[in-house]
């Protein structure tokens, strides 16, 4: 039997451990090390205040396991280069700003010198005039071309929202420059009256990688006079691009550049990242290109409070008896509600859809309840809604007329939402980058600011809020992506020969994998070889043979019963957990059950209710290796990399309560099973070591299993990944292996890098897990160390001591650092056709 934990969305409430609070001595990370010089800070109360009213209610302060205070920094000032155009310097003066940073300055001189730059400094710290004043005064300069339409720019953003703020931004700075600059967005949502114009007169055009690959790219007959004067791409929030939606990204800028050189123009590309470690190394991945590094943050920023915040253990038991936590959902909407009641502007993050509707309908009924106009004042904002439901949410939060928001990380990527007080975070984001990136998102006024992490009850939550080192005495993760994946390259490559066929020419460009992938693209009638270039043979489009975002296949339409209306949509992928029949779906405060999902026809039909529960999707995983690329041997165990194929079904939900999180039961589902070719890491232990671990036959499944829920919830803190991005699976004997395994993949096709980085940090990262496991108070497993909600055995059988030994046994085994094997695996070779690609993670 196999115990297995497919990606899947991360749950809530945390361990029994007693810890006093404490006040944290912190060397900041690379792009958050303020020094000690103090500035002005806005009006109204200071974050430690707000902090303490918080944590004034009944047991509130022994929730707060550590306080991390950062300091507020002064700025130091530069001039522009010489070569910016005056008009452009006197419209950024006249916007209030007299002097740049060092920082803006020095990336805007590298841009006019034509190298590729990444200014990669802190949350609010003028990144974008950093890129943007070099691309006005090109733009102006372009204006003035005696013929041809003149220089043009390219921004990219990986939201819509992001994009939108950009080109308010934009016109507003740009407004005294006339019609010289002429900023336009296109993306899915742009009226297709308003394309045409944009094409002809648009010389600032703001998309997403996604409208790139699937619009602009294979329409560039129709962009030519667009890319032939390309001049600048921006691409922000590039720490964004990593993983499998990176890798994708990288190939679709080498796809731009491929055509902008067959129109003669070679644009500079200028990226931004608030939180990368490495950034030139992370970008130059991305590009293909050399990318110069701008990363000293010349910018001033208030004070930062960061409270660590543990929920409270409530009166119920959960599977097996375990403890349960107050959920952060819960936890996260009562913060919220007080925050509002004080007037400070807060927006709440939070991992799932689900969760950002759940907050903000706790929210709403319990301000209502102090003063109806209030819950009027706050509202969710996620992915899914429709364009004119997104547009007037974030109306609203910039004018003030919202005071709390609970919001997906479709919020997070730099929109520009002044004058926000406090930022709650409902369980760790994932990575170190992403949640200084949210937590930056509080003070961009300039004032003082405070943040909030509120922790789940999950492994790596609960020993972060333990071991604040692990937050604050780190740097910023490095971005991991692979672009010569051959399940990310192949459609690529499709696409690239049906824009404009390849040559031999190309192959440099997009890797080394493709002289690999080209013979096996031809065999599977693809592509075909006639002279010296390969040809797209097919009559569909090209670019429609992947999903950039990992996703794959149509979205499923959520459609309301009773009147016909579209209520939004969710990714294929997540359909099967998401909207099953019989799950609860939340939408605009409004709860939703589904009463029927038709697959073939991608349509979910719901009728709005009012169910006590919310539900939580199970799932069955069994796995088989395909090749292994790499093996270490850890004592008489192994430790080994390589390719394997995952089998995934969806068989059952659970119902549980609202706020408690009980289980009130659970109803069988029938739904196909889904194939995933991916990367693994796994690790072997023999009988010996079985022996040496005192670990029978009776609880064998259980230590595995155990490790294996643990294993996953650790890994996050090792590579730029989230537990939506890996599964798992243990098997006390496994076919393949003939000996006691657990396997933790990558829930892409292809892989994403994140098992390759788990097998080169092994040592440390099981090491992390045994304490994660050893250090929690529980007695036999709970939610904070080995317990998980989405596994598909119902956490049965589990066996913590069993684990512990067992990590014990197999770490003590483990070769030393410098030992370790230091090459990285080679990337599946044969891979599937690209059409046929498996599911990703849901």
């Amino acid at each position: 039997m196999a115990f297995n934990h497919f990606p899947a969305g991360v749950h809530d409430a945390l361990t029994p451990l007693s810890v006093t609070p404490v006040t944290h001595s912190m060397p900041m990370a690379k792009n958050h090390r303020p020094d000690r010089t103090r500035t002005d800070t806005a009006s109204g109360p200071s974050p430690g205040t707000i902090l303490d009213r918080l944590a004034s209610g009944p047991s509130r302060a022994s929730r707060i396991t550590h306080t991390e205070h950062l300091p507020p920094r002064a700025g130091r000032h530069a001039v522009w280069p010489d070569r910016i155009r005056a008009e452009v310097v006197a419209a950024v003066q006249s916007a209030g700003i007299d002097h740049p940073w060092a920082h803006q300055a020095q990336a805007a001189e590298h841009a006019l010198d034509g190298d590729s730059v990444v200014v990669a400094t802190g949350t609010a710290s003028g990144k974008s005039l950093a890129y943007l004043v070099p691309v006005l005064s090109a733009l102006l300069d372009g204006s003035e071309a005696p013929n041809g339409r003149g220089a043009t720019a390219l921004y990219l953003a990986p939201t819509k929202a992001l994009a939108a703020d950009q080109r308010r931004s934009v016109k507003e700075l740009a407004h005294p420059l006339g019609t010289s600059v002429r900023p336009a967005v296109y993306d899915g949502d742009t009226p297709f009256e308003e394309r045409e114009w944009i094409r002809q007169y648009g010389n600032y055009v703001l998309t997403n990688p996604d409208m790139l690959h699937r619009g602009i790219l294979p329409s560039h007959p129709r962009w030519s006079s667009f890319l032939k004067a390309l001049k600048y791409v921006v691409v922000d929030e590039c720490h964004t691009y990593r993983g499998v939606f990176g890798s994708h990204v990288a190939q679709v800028l080498r796809r731009l550049r491929r055509l902008c050189a067959r129109y003669g123009a070679s644009p500079v590309f200028l990226l931004a990242s608030a939180t990368a470690a490495e950034p030139a190394v992370a970008a130059r991945r991305l590009t293909g290109l050399p990318v110069v590094e701008v990363a000293d943050d010349a910018s001033p920023r208030g004070e930062l409070v960061f409270a660590l915040w543990e929920p409270p253990l409530t009166e119920l038991h959960g599977e097996k008896g375990a403890p349960i936590r107050r959920t952060a959902t819960a936890e996260t909407a009562d913060l919220l509600t007080d925050l509002a009641v004080q007037g400070v502007r807060t927006v709440a993050f939070v991992r799932s859809r689900r969760g950002a509707e759940l907050i903000s309908v706790i929210a709403q009924e319990r301000l209502a309840e102090v003063d109806r106009s209030l819950a009027r004042r706050v509202a969710a904002y996620r992915g899914g809604y429709l364009p004119e439901e997104r547009r007037a949410l974030e109306r609203a939060l910039h004018s003030g007329e919202l005071l709390g928001l609970a919001a997906t990380t479709a919020l997070e990527l730099g929109v520009d939402v002044s004058g926000l007080d406090a930022v709650l975070i409902a369980g760790y984001p994932g990575t170190r980058a992403s949640l200084w990136q949210q937590a930056g998102r509080a003070g961009r006024s300039g004032g003082g600011a405070l943040a909030v992490l509120v922790a789940r009850d999950d492994p790596l939550d609960t020993f972060l809020v333990h071991h604040p080192e692990a937050l604050f005495d780190q740097p910023v993760e490095s971005t991991v992506l692979d672009p010569d994946n051959p399940y990310v390259l192949a459609p690529h490559l499709c696409a690239a020969a049906a824009e404009v066929p390849l040559t031999d020419d190309d192959l440099e460009l997009f890797g080394p994998a493709c002289a690999e992938l080209l013979p096996q693209l031809e065999s599977a009638k693809l592509l075909r070889r006639r002279t010296k270039a390969w040809h797209w043979t097919r009559r569909e489009r090209a670019a429609d043979l992947t999903d950039i975002r990992g996703e794959g296949g149509r979205p499923v339409q959520i459609v309301e019963t009773g009147t016909g209306r579209l209520l939004g949509t969710v990714d294929e992928g997540a359909a099967h957990t998401a909207v099953h029949e019989g799950a609860v779906h939340l939408h605009q405060g409004r709860t939703y059950l589904v009463r029927s999902l038709d697959l073939e026809d991608a349509v979910a039909l719901v009728e709005e209710a009012s169910p006590p529960y919310s539900t939580v999707a199970r799932d069955t995983t069994s796995i088989s290796v395909l090749e292994t690329d790499t093996e270490v041997p850890w004592g008489q165990g192994r430790l080994c990399y390589g390719s394997v194929e995952v089998t995934n079904q969806v068989v059952s939900f659970l119902r549980r309560r609202l706020i408690t999180g009980e289980v009130l039961g659970e109803t069988k589902l029938d739904l196909p099973p889904r194939t995933l070719r991916t990367r693994a890491v796994w690790w072997t232990v023999t009988e010996d070591q079985l022996d040496e671990a005192r670990i029978p036959p009776e609880i064998l499944g259980g230590a595995l299993h155990a490790a294996e829920h643990a294993s996953i919830g650790m890994l996050p803190l090792f590579a730029t990944c989230d537990r939506w991005d890996i599964g798992g699976v243990s098997v006390p004997l496994h076919p393949d292996t003939l000996l006691p395994t657990v396997f933790v993949y990558d829930g892409h096709p292809g892989g994403a890098g994140f098992a390759e980085r788990a097998f080169h940090t092994a040592r440390a990262w099981l090491a992390a897990t045994r304490e994660a496991i050893s250090s929690c108070e529980c007695d036999a497993g709970c939610p904070s160390c080995i317990q998980s909600p989405k596994c598909g055995n119902g956490n049965d059988p589990l066996h913590k001591r069993g684990a512990v030994r067992l990590l014990t046994v197999l770490l003590r085994g483990a070769p030393a650092p410098q030992q370790r094997d230091p090459a990285a695996a080679a990337p599946t070779a044969n891979p599937p056709e690209p059409a046929r690609q498996g599911p990703p993670a849901p």
